[in-house]
């Protein structure tokens, strides 16, 4: 190489690692911003920053050198662990408990009620949601981004999770450590998905089921039934002009009576032949 030059095996990690270098994130300006409303009994370490209209709740501990954006709305019982970055407007509901060097960006709610109906003769009946939600070390967490908490047990993220902006997560469900999930995931109630596993945005994932540790799966995949076997998951059909996708879509509702009528014409045709065979005989 004609210049001088930083030779790397993982060229975009080493990246990652001199852009941090170089820009490293603020530290904390300690100390509590005279129109925050704080609890008489929350708890926030004198290294801390709390931002401008922020709200803390009763029975609330914020840890050493954290940050907390402005307007951010924290509930009662919430514990966040040191070197925790909340962006303006996070709102942390009741019970929540999030780890060390997490980030949380714009917007994000955690904790909210999810999603919870039984149907009576009368109408819908509301089921309380009486769980948490515990979030890991060094999770980061979109803008956007739900997670509502548990119905009776807790959702649970592991340490390492890294979920982008507007990504919905039901009540109960479990994220295995350092998995990554891309905008737009939706993900229903009580599945858990294992470790190190990336899901492409836009993906639907129904609920009550299990995905495994390792598990890749690309863009706008339906997911449907659990996956036990590590590997890459595909389950999307392309764009295509508005009359060809009515057509190919109309002619995948008869695919299994088409798959029907040719098991049956291979079943004529082998009974053809062995008639033949015997007539030659």
């Amino acid at each position: 190489c004609s210049v001088t030059a930083l030779i790397a095996t993982q060229p975009y990690v080493t990246y990652a690692r001199i852009a941090a270098l170089l820009h490293p994130p603020a530290s904390p300006t300690a100390g509590i911003h005279a129109s925050a409303i704080v609890a008489a009994t929350a708890s926030i370490d004198n290294t801390s920053e709390i931002g401008a209209q922020v709200v803390i709740g009763a029975n609330t501990h914020i840890g050493e050198n954290v940050i907390v954006g402005a307007g951010c709305v924290i509930g009662n019982d919430i514990r966040i662990a040191a070197n925790t970055r909340l962006m303006p407007n996070v709102t942390l509901l009741e019970g929540t408990v999030i780890g060390a060097r997490c980030i949380i960006n714009s917007g994000a709610v955690i904790g909210s009620e999810g999603f919870g109906f039984a149907p009576s003769n009368e109408g819908w009946v509301k089921v309380p949601q009486i769980g948490r939600v515990i979030i890991g070390n060094d999770v980061e967490i979109g803008a956007n981004t739900t997670i509502d908490r548990g119905a009776i047990g807790d959702t649970v993220i592991g340490n390492g999770v890294k979920l982008d902006n507007q990504i919905q997560i039901a009540h109960n469900v479990q994220i295995g450590d350092h998995t990554a999930i891309a905008a737009c995931t939706g993900i229903s109630g009580s599945t858990t998905i294992g470790k190190h596993c990336m899901i492409a945005g836009q993906v639907g994932i129904t609920g009550h089921l299990s995905i495994c540790d390792n598990v890749v799966i690309t863009g706008k995949t339906m997911v449907s039934s659990s996956i036990r076997t590590a590997g890459v998951y595909s389950g999307s059909l392309h764009a295509d002009e508005a009359r060809i996708f009515r057509r190919n879509a109309a002619r995948f509702s008869q695919l299994d009576e088409l798959a029907k009528q040719v098991k049956r014409l291979g079943k004529d045709e082998l009974d053809n032949d062995s008639l033949t065979e015997q007539e030659d005989t």
